[in-house]
């Protein structure tokens, strides 16, 4: 795999803690939904979000 610059490592990284943060929020609004099918969809985009930070986190490899 090719060598990152730090441009591309600070976006990396800013992308990383973005879908961290945001996983985190769409489980928190999933804890208090009191809808059962809004709060399965934001499970999912959690989930979601967390498999594509761990497939960012693998370019830092």
């Amino acid at each position: 795999m090719a060598q990152l610059n730090e441009l591309e490592l600070q976006n990396l990284r800013h992308m990383i803690g973005g879908h961290d943060t945001l996983a985190n929020k769409l489980d928190s609004y999933a804890q208090s939904c009191t809808c059962p099918q809004l709060k399965q969809m934001l499970q999912n985009d959690a989930q979601d979000a967390r498999n594509t930070k761990q497939q960012l986190m693998g370019f830092l490899s």
